[in-house]
């Protein structure tokens, strides 16, 4: 059963659930009233007083009001707060690894291929650079989460991690590459799922087991072997970036909620621009990630940036319900970071990034 459906039985649960309760309430009222004057009685009341006909048509226009349109721009933000809280502790002994709570409420666990040793145009790229696998989870409903996420991969890992995923209800909803030309070979497969949070985390546990994912943390890299003017580069892109794994990261978001079945995808999600930096001597980085966009801004962005001497790697989407829908655009550039900084920040300035 595909992602969305699951999402639309559960609410439909919810919303008969609650019409239930509804109508037993109003029989009650009815029953215990009928000598009430109905001019002071409330609407609810009310409505046990009419036709048949009047109340099939409110039942029918309060489903149609409980029961939100999955990935529509009119669905209804999901508040957290209305759920049992997931025991996240649970999750993490399911997945095999600590993760961290992320702002808005998001769950996500990082696994860097730190196993691999991935050469691009003579540079080792470093895991936190363009080697990173990771699953994200919302919360949706009591004890219901929405999971997505990004797995790196050999080309020999993906059928046997895709069919393990698909066993336990999680789908790939992008299979592409990142980068030009990586030796050896890896791919990217994005991966989203809904459902209960520790048979998904196990399912993703079993699946990365099939690679050989490292399920410890590599050794922290210290800051100061970052040869980059970090100071000049917040400035440059307007954001304050942060040392990961050996690399300077920024990681910017939408200025427009970006929703999925009815929940606002904050950026730990994965919505969101990330532009990497990786000290390569004198000065010089080499640069990739991606940049989060509507598709009407696609165009500006590419000029931007291929005017400024970045290549422009890969272009397509990560998900399949969100909206308004994303694309992806992906970069690589090797030289003076300042240089290559000036050119990421033409191309920010084409899109609702938030400030």
């Amino acid at each position: 059963m595909s992602i969305h459906k699951k999402v639309g039985l559960l609410r439909r649960k919810q919303s008969l659930t609650l019409l239930a309760i509804s109508g037993m309430f109003m029989v009650l009222l009815a029953s215990c009233g009928e000598a009430t004057n109905t001019a002071s009685l409330p609407q609810t009341t009310l409505a046990a007083a009419q036709p048949t006909s009047v109340q099939t048509t409110a039942a029918q226009m309060s489903m149609a009001q409980m029961t939100p349109t999955v990935a529509t721009s009119t669905q209804t933000n999901v508040s957290q707060g209305q759920f049992k809280p997931i025991d996240w502790k649970l999750v993490e002994q399911a997945i095999g690894k600590a993760g961290a709570l992320m702002p808005g409420d998001v769950y996500r666990v990082n696994f860097p291929r730190s196993d691999l040793q991935v050469m691009v145009r003579g540079v080792l790229v470093k895991p936190s650079f363009a080697l990173g696998t990771y699953a994200a989870f919302k919360q949706i409903g009591d004890n219901q989460v929405m999971v997505m996420g990004d797995t790196v991969l050999t080309e020999d890992e993906l059928a046997p991690v895709q069919a393990r995923l698909r066993q336990g209800g999680i789908e790939p909803t992008g299979i592409h590459n990142h980068l030009f030309n990586p030796n050896p070979g890896v791919l990217y497969m994005h991966i989203g799922g809904v459902g209960d949070p520790v048979k998904l985390a196990e399912t993703i546990k079993a699946a990365l087991a099939l690679t050989k994912t490292p399920f410890t943390s590599p050794a922290a890299a210290s800051n100061s072997e970052l040869d980059l003017d970090t100071k000049q580069l917040d400035q440059l892109l307007g954001y304050q970036g942060k040392v990961n794994g050996g690399i300077y990261q920024f990681t910017i978001g939408r200025n427009e909620k970006i929703m999925e079945h009815g929940v606002d995808l904050p950026v730990a999600t994965g919505v969101a621009t990330v532009l990497n930096f990786q000290p390569t001597g004198n000065g010089k980085a080499a640069i990739t990630g991606d940049f989060a966009m509507l598709q009407s801004e696609v165009p500006d962005v590419t000029k931007a940036l291929t005017e400024n001497g970045i290549e422009i790697t890969a272009l397509h989407s990560h998900m399949l319900d969100e909206d308004p829908h994303l694309f992806y655009m992906h970069f690589w550039g090797n030289d003076d970071a300042l240089k290559l900084a000036h050119g990421l920040r033409a191309a920010l300035d084409k899109t609702n990034s938030a400030k």
